[in-house]
């Protein structure tokens, strides 16, 4: 299939072109402002699909509203026209066609123009009034309220929120392509003559200025976002595209001593953390048991023992652990354990325990296995 794009360049457009080639889409005709204006004769001769995504919305000049959201859409479909191509067309307007201003009565001129064409050609008109659409590579400080408070928190630069209480309605980059791919596959969301991305996510402007500063914070305290929430993991995936190319590590504190190491790795309100033990030679770590707290330990590099008692029993269990074959140790509360390097080299463990450290209830208690 030859699938024409417009707007080849812009946010979603790069998007969609991307998922195309992933789902071995090839034969794609990538249409933009600074393509070759001949291009367009042939590129509407030969497609069998229009993905219409071209337009303009923070002109100079109110007058390049008609010219980009309209104009161009009538020469896109007179060109097709010209060449007898009835090829699905599907356009993306904006929930602001209802609405009397430049912009929307623009979009709203375009939807008409492709309506009116597919009750003259017989051409399939896929409409999509998009809400605020976000995600990776959108724009900063032009059009998107979420870029921008991305972009600007991740680079230390201001943002400002007129109104927290303003509710926004937004869609994700990767569901309004999976969406379009859909639509042009025949398995559109359509109610009426309109189609739309099912899901959308309502939230205020404040809210989403409080989760993105948490999600730098989240460096220092090392707790990572609910990712049980749809709307908070997509948000996250999306300022982390926003971090400056030299940002994308950042340091753990490691507390050391001459027994090793002990690292805080990610901390979870509801899934507990992870940490990283480095153990040197002949050293034994732990002996002690929780009442609740319960724990995984997982060598990766290294060999050693593990070792656990009931506090109210003799008998010891041994876990003889090597990074050389992975597998989990559970520590059930009630046990003391240890672990021990019993290797010529360090020693490094992963672990996991099922809440985050509180020094006032620490829950640890020394008794030697």
């Amino acid at each position: 299939m030859k699938i024409l794009v417009t707007g080849a360049k812009g946010f979603i457009g790069r998007n969609l072109i991307a998922e195309l080639k992933n789902r071995n889409y090839g034969d794609i005709l990538e249409f933009d402002i600074d393509t070759d204006v001949s291009l367009l004769d042939r590129f509407t001769k030969e497609c069998e699909f229009v993905f219409h995504l071209a337009g303009v919305n923070r002109p100079q000049d109110e007058k390049e509203f008609v010219e980009g959201n309209y104009g161009f859409t009538t020469i896109l479909l007179n060109k097709l026209q010209e060449h007898g191509n009835g090829a699905p067309i599907l356009i993306t307007s904006s929930i602001q066609a209802e609405i009397e201003n430049p912009y929307g009565k623009s979009k709203k001129a375009g939807e008409d123009a492709i309506f009116s064409f597919e009750k003259e050609i017989g051409s399939k008109a896929l409409v999509y009034r998009l809400p605020n659409v976000f995600g990776k590579w959108c724009r900063p400080n032009y059009n998107s309220a979420v870029a921008t408070f991305c972009n600007n928190i991740a680079n230390n630069l201001e943002i400002k929120v007129n109104d927290p209480d303003v509710i926004m309605n937004l869609v994700y980059i990767d569901d309004v392509i999976d969406e379009f791919i859909n639509a042009m596959e025949g398995r559109e969301n359509k109610i009426d003559k309109y189609c739309s991305v099912p899901v959308v996510h309502t939230v205020t402007l404040g809210r989403i200025a409080e989760l993105i500063r948490s999600f730098k914070e989240s460096r220092n305290n090392l707790v990572v976002p609910n990712m049980g929430n749809e709307f908070e993991k997509k948000l996250y995936s999306t300022y982390l595209s926003y971090l400056p190319k030299e940002g994308f590590s950042y340091p753990l504190k490691m507390n050391a001593d001459h027994r090793g190491s002990f690292t805080e790795f990610i901390k979870t309100p509801d899934r507990g953390q992870v940490s990283i033990n480095i153990s040197k030679p002949g050293i034994i770590k732990g002996n002690h048991w929780h009442q609740t707290k319960n724990e995984k330990f997982m060598v990766v590099k290294g060999k050693g023992l593990i070792q656990l008692r009931r506090i109210d029993d003799d008998e010891i269990i041994n876990y003889y652990v090597s990074g050389d074959k992975l597998e989990v140790v559970d520590i059930p509360i009630g046990y003391t354990h240890n672990i021990i390097n019993e290797g010529d080299s360090d020693m490094i463990t992963v672990m996991w325990v099922n809440e985050i450290f509180n020094p006032v209830k620490p829950d640890t208690y020394f008794l030697e296995v």
